[in-house]
């Protein structure tokens, strides 16, 4: 049976650069450049209530790849960096425990 053009893939990129993104509507947002392994990618992501950008530079995350693109304030966020809720309900990013090759996708 083929994949729906509606499953999500979630696979982990490796963050190359981050950048503040306060022309964007919401607080605490940031511009991440994501090397996938096969592919580079952009992201806006609401992550700064809990990190900083200069500790995201290296950061592997885990990514939704399939779900479009969006223009944020003129950037194009290609996939969503999944984080989920800390205590104060501000995302907080969702990362392997270990180094893994880029690209891996969830299973």
């Amino acid at each position: 049976m083929g994949k729906s053009p509606f499953d999500v893939n979630f696979k982990v990129g490796e963050i190359k650069k981050a950048e503040d993104f306060s022309e964007a509507r919401k607080p605490k947002m940031c511009k991440l450049w994501i090397d996938l392994g096969d592919k580079q990618v952009q992201s806006a992501a609401q992550l700064l209530y809990h990190h900083s950008i200069d500790e995201l530079f290296g950061k592997q995350v885990l990514c939704a790849t399939n779900l479009g693109e969006v223009r944020i304030a003129g950037f194009k966020s290609e996939v969503l960096t999944v984080g989920v809720p800390g205590r104060d309900g501000n995302p907080v990013l969702v990362q392997p425990a270990k180094d893994v090759p880029l690209g891996g996708e969830l299973y």
